[in-house]
């Protein structure tokens, strides 16, 4: 039995030649106006509009207005065309700002790589049905980590490190758009308006803050659960901080550092002229 390269989207060696341009293009009657970015320009918005579920060869060919064979001559399956449409959309990310030489770019960079990994998360929620556990890089991935590595350079911290804050970053923006995406399904499939929901609940728990129980949640203010308080901005922020003194960590050890060692090389000079 022979094994295939495989992700938990397509053929591994496939996908690398259509992100890369390395496979063949199709060469036998192909439709007129049918080209590889337009399917996968056609299945993004699909799966903005619908859900990723919604994206198929099927669907697909007939939202092209063409044969569903025709597809497979320019992308083999969905799990390839999965890896294209994440590629793509990887591309609208705007580079983050770079301030060479400025101790506080990096954190300015930070916060402009979460902005816009939240906002491209809701312009397309269907990237949380993704397992990108074991992305498969294309160019606009590998320009985007180019960048923003660039950009946090600056943090004097070890490679490891700095991919470890691409990852923590990361991970807490998706949790984030999580909630978000999830509230919004809610709403939608149930027809009850977020407000309606908790309003429908506020006997129950009324109740139950005055009988003693949770004297804790019962001191809480009315704003405690304010839509109007900005979570994101918060956990964001108190991240970076938390980073920052690290950083301002590192740069202490690297200038005792340097002085110790400039210390111990006067010494041997000193020696050495005594001599």
């Amino acid at each position: 039995m022979t094994s295939t390269e495989s992700t938990g989207s397509g053929n591994v060696a496939r996908s690398l030649e259509l992100l890369w341009g390395s496979g063949e293009r199709p060469s036998r009657g192909p439709k007129p106006g049918l080209t590889l970015d337009r399917i996968v320009t056609t299945a993004v918005a699909l799966a903005d509009a619908e859900g990723l579920d919604a994206v198929s060869m099927r669907r697909l060919s007939t939202e092209l207005g063409t044969g569903t064979m025709s597809l497979y001559r320019y992308v083999p399956g969905k799990g390839e065309l999965i890896d294209l449409m994440l590629n793509q959309v990887r591309g609208e990310t705007a580079a983050p700002p770079e301030s060479p030489g400025s101790e506080s770019g990096w954190r300015a960079a930070t916060e402009a790589v979460a902005r816009a990994a939240l906002a491209l998360h809701q312009r397309h929620p269907w990237l949380l049905s993704v397992n990108q556990a074991r992305p498969v890089l294309g160019p606009n991935s590998v320009s985007g980590l180019e960048k923003t590595l660039s950009a946090i350079k600056g943090m004097g911290l070890s490679d490891p490190e700095l991919i470890s804050v691409i990852i923590m970053v990361e991970g807490y923006v998706t949790g984030v758009a999580r909630t978000h995406v999830h509230a919004v399904e809610a709403e939608k499939r149930s027809g009850i308006s977020d407000q309606e929901f908790w309003q429908a609940q506020e006997p129950v728990l009324s109740n139950a803050m005055t009988s003693g129980v949770y004297p804790v949640m019962a001191s809480l203010s009315v704003e405690a659960f304010s839509p109007e308080f900005d979570h994101f901005e918060f956990g964001l922020q108190r991240i970076l901080d938390g980073l920052e003194v690290l950083v301002e960590r590192r740069a202490a050890e690297a200038g005792r550092d340097t002085a110790e060692r400039k210390t111990a090389e006067q010494g041997t000079t000193g020696r050495g002229t005594a001599g």
